[in-house]
């Protein structure tokens, strides 16, 4: 076996089993490889001759010996973005749009195809979550088409459309009448009673791992070159964490020159523990009380906060949040400049990296890659309002020359800038 689990501070290793924390020191555990014996497996080209999905890097994910992925998770669009760069006061930036991730459109399917590789493995016929919307839709698909018994536990006031999205795959659903957070320890308590699969409890350490795919393919995309900054929606904190250790692990093994890279955290202004803390210069969290439309970053004490905030200050970069108003003025920023639906996440990456570059954290010409974690489909209730439905007009050409001129005549120029 090339992986193993061990002790992110004390580094006593526990071996493969589905379980998160260290008894000895009650600290996280991660995966940690052989990296020697990986080596001669995850070369360039290598990997180019894998399947255009997450999967050409199976060499440096945690999944069973012979594990035999049936979806074309990952590999998403990396684009430029240069209409959306002329907005916010960029020149050279790139969006990492996993909002066209397979099967539920977000970076979630990547972490949790990891986690059920292993659930397999450790013989769990059930599989349950705790989740703000986005792992709850990747959960359920994925556990309908592996076979998996699924339970499914969520705040009871998420979006509707992810509730849908969960529902459809024949998941048992729990709504319960709290915050995130006290769903979240539900779960721990339910995972100690129950020989479930828990993907971000029991099975977090597998879970993260499939995060580092994004760093990967960012870093393939750029044609094995690593950006200058990455500015990453900050929920939990571990998608953060996990694309720096991919280009670290690509460093490592030579794929890529060595280069320095900022990580800039972006969070809602509503529920901003980590961005506060950075701003504050501490390393540690205080939990806050979640009050912001961006549900799916809602998460008051998070659990990789302490190691976010380290990622982002060693890297020399920042954090920085934005109001709802703010991430709703975002979404419609970059569906207009680069046809790019987001839902609320993705308004925070786009709305603070606004923010960066005015305060000039991040200079115009450096190479920098905004990560979109979701799809806006699944959030069109924050745009209730904001659009009016047109009088409908007769079939006939001169009511339309009526209608054109009447639209010309009121037409008002966009503006150079937009402020957020």
């Amino acid at each position: 076996m090339t992986y193993e689990l061990r002790c992110r501070e004390c580094q006593k290793s526990w071996g493969n089993q589905p379980r998160s924390i260290c008894d000895e020191c009650f600290s996280p555990l991660e995966v940690f490889y052989d990296y020697d014996a990986i080596r001669p497996r995850f070369t360039r080209e290598k990997i180019a001759q894998g399947a255009p999905n997450m999967w050409r890097y199976s060499a440096l994910l945690p999944l069973p010996e012979n594990f035999r992925p049936t979806l074309p998770v990952g590999f998403t669009p990396l684009l430029e973005a240069p209409r959306l760069a002329k907005q916010i006061g960029a020149k050279n930036l790139y969006v990492k749009n996993d909002a066209v991730c397979l099967p539920t459109l977000s970076f979630k399917d990547r972490v949790v195809a990891v986690a059920l590789a292993q659930a397999k493995e450790f013989g769990f016929d059930t599989v349950a979550c705790s989740s703000t919307g986005n792992l709850a839709n990747s959960t359920a698909a994925q556990a309908a088409r592996s076979g998996f018994k699924s339970w499914i536990f969520i705040p009871a006031d998420l979006e509707p459309a992810k509730i849908l999205g969960t529902q459809i795959f024949g998941a048992k659903l729990v709504r319960i009448a709290g915050s995130y957070d006290q769903v979240n320890r539900l779960c721990s308590q339910i995972a100690d009673e129950r020989r479930w699969g828990f993907v971000n409890v029991n099975l977090r350490p597998y879970y993260a791992e499939g995060s580092k795919t994004v760093g990967f393919e960012i870093a393939e995309q750029l044609g094995w070159r690593l950006p200058d900054n990455v500015v990453v929606p900050m929920a939990g904190g571990s998608l953060i964490t996990k694309i720096k250790k991919a280009f670290d692990e690509l460093i490592l093994l030579g794929l890529v020159a060595p280069k320095p890279v900022k990580f800039f955290g972006a969070q809602a202004t509503g529920c901003s523990p980590i961005s506060t803390a950075v701003k504050a210069h501490r390393d540690e969290i205080e939990p806050q009380k979640a009050a912001t439309i961006a549900r799916s970053l809602a998460i008051g004490n998070p659990a990789d906060g302490h190691y976010a905030i380290k990622a982002i200050n060693e890297s020399g970069g920042w954090a920085e949040d934005v109001s709802d108003a703010g991430v709703v003025k975002s979404i419609q920023l970059l569906a207009e400049t680069e046809g790019i639906f987001t839902e609320t996440a993705g308004g925070v990456t786009v709305g603070c990296a606004a923010k960066l570059y005015k305060q000039d954290r991040i200079l115009p010409d450096e190479t920098t890659v905004l990560c979109i974690t979701g799809n806006g489909l699944k959030t069109t209730d924050v745009l209730a309002g904001q659009y009016q439905a047109e009088a409908a007009i007769a079939p006939k050409l001169s009511e339309f020359n009526k209608y054109l001129e009447a639209v010309l005549d009121g037409q008002v120029e966009a503006a150079e800038t937009v402020e957020v």
